[in-house]
């Protein structure tokens, strides 16, 4: 395992981190500044939005430079944000460093993705993605429950400062470890050459279905603390526990479903899907057993993020020869199914159809996520069988494959200066 990516799994730990914790931390945070719950839960949903600006519009603006230095410089505002967090004096200077460090969030997972990809063989990018990922499950498994602990302990402020000395180590960690040369490295053909990957039908609809796969699990997690007290019958004090276990299942789930994307991206993502849809039903029918309850849990985070690492280098394949920007508005994507998703759920919730109705709904939409699917990997196989490739195992041969397949899926070959910087698991 490339070193590199130990430190992009630390930036994706300090990231996940100051997104989470804060929900553990908002009656501290909201009485400090002497506003309302609502008006505290802005430092969530202002993140939320911040991070889809940043996806695109950041790493569009970034599209020239070389990688390795604009994930140093995604760090550095990263740092920023969160120090200025640490010291906010007021209500505006806090939001003003929440989303300073959301603009980082995005761009850098995405610019990130495309450099760790370009650090391993063809054959193991979709697993390197997902030790990237590793960093976030981390801070839902661990830096969740003791960031949250440290800032009830010793005051909020005092997990913002750790962050930020995370942020200081992650940015050590690139600047030394990140090689400088290399595929993942290299700069894109800029904005012109990465705005076409986006001719490509197979990427707009590889960005469907992550909005709507990972959508739906996360608008039944959004409200999961309502259905484990209200209809599991377990104690408000057994929450923070229980959602470890949901952690667990997101670390397990991202390291298996990276591994199996890189044998064959689509058919891992219709298995996982499929089984995703029938957890979610079993979950719903079966939230008043706690036994099964727990049981769910870790299954919800294991397939839910299981889809991770392969929609993020289904995008990646798609984008050809261009994939930044695509790669970015990705993970744009994954913030819209988390606000499509709880915004379904709160719904279906003030309508009155209980707290076991926000899984029904995140069942129905990663079910019309599997459906988009199944449509994209059957135009994709037709697409293939209609231009023979030589049967070649060298890596130059294998890139030559994905560009053909890409330019049969509707993409446009961006410059020649672009080549490899993808290659097809």
């Amino acid at each position: 395992m490339p070193v590199g990516l130990i430190a992009l799994a630390l930036g994706g730990f300090g990231i996940g981190l100051t997104e989470f914790v804060i929900m553990g931390l908002l009656p501290e945070v909201a009485a400090d500044f002497q506003v309302s719950e609502a008006s505290a839960g802005w430092f969530i949903s202002g993140y939320a939005l911040a991070v889809v600006v940043g996806a695109l519009g950041l790493t569009a603006a970034v599209s020239r430079f070389q990688r390795k230095p604009v994930l140093a410089v995604l760090l550095v505002l990263f740092v920023a944000g969160n120090l200025l967090s640490a010291i906010a004096p007021d209500y505006w200077a806090m939001m003003a460093g929440r989303v300073v460090a959301a603009l980082a969030h995005g761009a850098f997972f995405g610019i990130g993705a495309v450099v760790a990809a370009g650090m391993v063989a063809p054959t193991k990018k979709a697993a390197a993605i997902a030790i990237m990922f590793t960093g976030l499950t981390a801070a839902n498994v661990l830096g969740v429950p003791f960031g949250t602990l440290l800032g009830q302990a010793a005051g909020w402020r005092s997990t913002f400062w750790a962050i930020t000395g995370i942020g200081v180590l992650a940015l050590a960690g690139i600047l030394t470890l990140v090689p400088k040369a290399g595929n993942g490295d290299a700069a894109s053909g800029g904005l012109r050459s990465e705005l076409r990957a986006f001719r490509s039908g197979q990427v707009w609809l590889s960005i469907l279905v992550t909005i709507l796969g990972y959508g739906g699990m996360f608008g039944a997690f959004t409200y999961i603390a309502f259905t484990l007290t209200e209809v599991s019958g377990f104690a408000a004090s057994t929450v923070p526990w229980l959602l470890i276990v949901f952690g667990v299942g997101l670390f397990i789930g991202n390291t298996l479903g990276g591994r199996a994307a890189d044998r064959d991206v689509d058919r891992t993502l219709l298995a996982v899907l499929s089984v995703l849809v029938a957890v979610l039903v079993v979950f719903a029918l079966s939230a008043g057993n706690q036994v099964l309850t727990i049981a769910s849990l870790l299954l919800l985070g294991g397939f839910g993020f299981a889809t991770v690492p392969g929609l993020q280098m289904r995008v990646m394949k798609y984008a050809a020869n261009a994939p930044t920007l695509a790669s970015g508005a990705n993970i744009g994507a994954f913030n819209v199914g988390n606000a499509l998703g709880a915004w379904l759920g709160g719904v279906t919730i003030t309508a009155g159809l209980g707290y076991t109705s926000p899984i029904w709904a995140g069942a129905g939409i990663t079910l019309l996520g599997l459906l988009v699917m199944a449509g994209a990997a059957a135009r994709a196989k037709a697409s293939a069988r209609r231009v023979p490739v030589p049967a070649e195992t060298s890596e130059a041969a294998v890139e030559s494959q994905t560009r053909v397949e890409t330019e049969a899926a509707g993409s446009v070959q961006a410059e020649p200066a672009d080549v490899g910087h993808v290659s097809v698991r």
